[in-house]
């Protein structure tokens, strides 16, 4: 079961992007939440003050759940991979993943997608936010992310499309077991 307790991703993730935004402007930053899901990081950012917040999530039957409980603005019944998706360039201020990124799920390369959606950091605007909440044995057990995830990572970073912020183990993240978070912002092109 993906119940609070033995599932902490959505709290983690929300409890993150709390950090970065100040109480007053987090009415006003736009964020999607990928892989939705039933809507768990959208209560926690709803919860924390975040309003617009839109939903991509591949399965129908979970995004309904989701839209049910009215936790979103839009929804956006596809998946995030290595073409493009029909949101359009630098729409959002912050992009989250809690639950995402494992085994069949989110490619490597779908990194230049979240990217490509992703408002660029200026000067001292907020924005330009991709937090990425997943299992840590995920980046040497799954075959899609063993030696390569972080590697990629690291060279989306050399070609100065975004810069990593922080690399954080979370004790305890989902059934016992240890969680990385993943913070980067997305800069602008030159």
């Amino acid at each position: 079961d993906l119940c609070p307790g033995r599932y902490n991703g959505p709290q983690i993730a929300a409890k993150f992007l709390e950090q970065y935004y100040p109480e007053n402007e987090r009415p006003n930053v736009r964020l999607i939440d990928i892989a939705a899901g039933t809507g768990r990081v959208g209560r926690e950012l709803l919860d924390l003050g975040f309003h617009k917040i839109d939903a991509l999530e591949p399965s129908d039957g979970m995004l309904q759940i989701a839209k049910q409980q009215q936790l979103y603005q839009e929804y956006y019944l596809e998946s995030i991979g290595t073409t493009k998706t029909s949101i359009s360039d630098d729409v959002y201020d912050c992009l989250v993943i809690s639950g995402g990124m494992g085994e069949g799920h989110i490619p490597t390369k779908a990194l230049n997608e979240m990217i490509r959606i992703v408002k660029p950091v200026v000067f001292f605007l907020p924005g330009g936010l991709i937090c990425i909440v997943m299992r840590e044995e995920y980046l040497t057990v799954v075959s899609e992310y063993a030696g390569k995830l972080e590697n990629y990572m690291h060279d989306l970073q050399e070609q100065q499309l975004w810069e990593q912020i922080s690399r954080t183990i979370i004790p305890n993240y989902s059934f016992q077991k240890n969680g990385v978070v993943f913070m980067y912002k997305v800069l602008p092109t030159n």
